[in-house]
């Protein structure tokens, strides 16, 4: 694949992946109103979300991105027919695995919620969290089977119906969201705990949407992938079993990667209410909880939305390249990715964290823990990004049993420092192990990279550093602008603070657009459009 093709591609997914994460980020405003403006209900709404990303990628088991990845391979050596075979049995099997989960998550939610509850003096009970757990069960149903075709096309490196079925479940969910939470409330003046359950039932809501789309997508593009499969070379014979042997080593580390972030909320939740109940605090720890894993959360994984694009668009990608042994080409797709995800995320990374304060105040509310935790939290995003990217290049290069190895490390040092840290510094501690955690894997991921694929980290290194200097010098003018405007506004008022963030935003995305055109990093990363621009822009 090109280079332009992979921009094109991952720039669809990014267009639909941040499209789709900008109304889950926009989505809380209202929600937030809705609910009273309280952290209290955020953490019912995070206890039963949590679990349910985790059974969501059991149920899958990590099959949808395997099937691209392995439809991907086979579609280079022109064995289409392969990968329709597998593709068919494959949603049988989803729609098993999914019922399956939403069995055990549905029929074991009491269990899991006595696990989140550590004290009578949080406030949430086990009984809520409970009903929360059992109304967001219900997605599982569809999910996974819905997932199972994206990978499909992504497969064929048609990223179009991921983004599109992204965005229209997203928009299905937060419509069904924030009208069940406003009957539930406001009409039938409902409980806090059926609002909530309402709040979660929409995943189902908004799977059931996106799945109806991408099967109409399916039927229209069936006579090309018939087309496609008449020219099947035959030449390769592949039983069921034998498919599956692959998939299984596909989807075990797929699994895991793309459960990574859920992962070290579920070491938060297994050990945050218990850390701060042994300091005394069991009576805020609900309060910081909602914090950490929802409100800062939302906003600090708005960057992360391209890791999660490339990521996608990396794995068929790098796989059909790899298959080939086209070792030059691989190694400049490497260069391209890492270059162009440290370009975007960084700055929208650490600007988060400048503008901590007018921002947290805009999506929710002011308040000082709040801004605190989220200036902590943003620059984490470039490691999850960093994770997310180097986790499915190791895919890409099927070295998939040590991106098992470098989560499973972040994860135990995350586990060995959570309660610890959150004594001493409580919820910050919790974003501070978060952050070490996912360094000792990315490490891990680094090394393993530049071993299997003959990498040479030099350019990268390069460039990094001069994207740092960009940033430092970015951050001049923006808290310049930041100072001058809080003499006479309000960082409390949302209106004000929208005033601030706007401002302060736009001068630094002019500053940071600015150097890259002038130091022609941009025209190196993006192509001949960048360069034409520069050319206008500088004559």
């Amino acid at each position: 694949m090109s280079t332009s093709t992979l921009v094109r591609g991952t720039f669809i997914l990014t267009l639909g992946t941040f499209i789709s994460k900008f109304l889950g980020l926009f989505y809380v405003i209202p929600f937030y109103a809705l609910l009273g403006n309280g952290e209290g209900p955020l953490a019912l709404y995070s206890y039963g979300y949590v679990p349910y990303t985790i059974f969501l990628s059991i149920a899958t088991a990590g099959v949808p991105l395997a099937v691209s990845k392995f439809i991907a391979k086979y579609n280079a050596l022109e064995e289409y027919e392969i990968g329709r075979r597998l593709f068919r049995s494959g949603l049988w099997l989803m729609t098993l695995t999914g019922f399956i989960s939403f069995l055990i998550m549905y029929l074991f939610a009491p269990v899991f919620a006595g696990m989140v509850i550590a004290a009578d003096e949080q406030l949430v009970t086990v009984e809520q969290v409970t009903t929360v757990i059992r109304a967001v069960s219900f997605a599982l149903i569809v999910i996974p089977f819905m997932s199972l075709i994206r990978g499909f096309f992504q497969g064929h490196q048609s990223m179009g119906p991921t983004a599109v079925s992204n965005v229209v479940e997203q928009i299905v969910r937060i419509v069904f969201l924030l009208i069940g939470v406003y009957v539930v409330l406001y009409v039938i003046e409902g409980s806090m705990t059926t609002a909530i359950a309402i709040a979660t039932f929409g995943a189902f809501v908004g799977g059931a949407a996106s799945l109806a789309l991408l099967i109409w997508y399916y039927i229209k593009r069936k006579p090309h992938l018939d087309k496609m499969l008449s020219k099947s070379k035959g030449k390769i014979d592949i039983s069921i079993k034998d498919m599956y042997k692959e998939i299984v080593l596909y989807s075990i580390p797929f699994v895991l990667v793309g459960v990574a972030n859920p992962l070290f909320q579920l070491v938060d939740i297994l050990t945050f209410n218990r850390a701060m109940t042994s300091i005394g605090l069991a009576a805020v720890s609900d309060f910081q909880f909602g914090i950490l894993t929802f409100t800062t959360h939302k906003l600090v994984i708005i960057p992360v939305s391209l890791a999660t694009a490339f990521a996608m668009t990396l794995i068929p990608v790098i796989t059909s390249t790899f298959s080939k042994g086209n070792w030059k080409a691989l190694n400049h797709q490497l260069d391209q990715t890492f270059q162009i995800l440290l370009f975007l995320t960084m700055p929208a990374a650490i600007g988060l964290a400048l503008l901590a304060e007018p921002a947290y105040t805009v999506f929710y509310s002011y308040s000082e823990l709040g801004t605190e935790v989220l200036r902590t939290y943003s620059p984490v995003a470039i490691l999850f990004a960093l994770y997310t990217v180097t986790a499915a290049m190791m895919q890409g290069i099927n070295e998939q049993r040590w991106s098992v190895l470098s989560l499973l490390v972040g994860l135990l040092v995350k586990l060995a420092i959570n309660i610890p840290l959150v004594r001493l510094f409580e919820v910050q501690g919790a974003v501070l192990a978060t952050a070490i955690g996912y360094v000792v894997a990315i490490v891990i991921n680094l090394l393993v990279i530049r071993h299997f694929a003959a990498y040479k980290y030099r350019i990268v290194v390069k460039r990094t550093l001069l994207m740092v200097i960009f940033n430092i010098i970015m951050a001049v003018p923006v808290m310049l602008a930041y100072f001058g405007l809080t003499l006479f506004m309000d960082t409390a008022s949302r209106w004000q603070s929208i005033v601030i963030l706007t401002i302060c935003g736009v001068i630094g995305a002019f500053v940071y657009f600015v150097l890259s055109l002038k130091s022609r990093l941009a025209d190196r990363l993006f192509g001949d459009r960048v360069t034409r621009l520069r050319k206008r822009f500088t004559s």
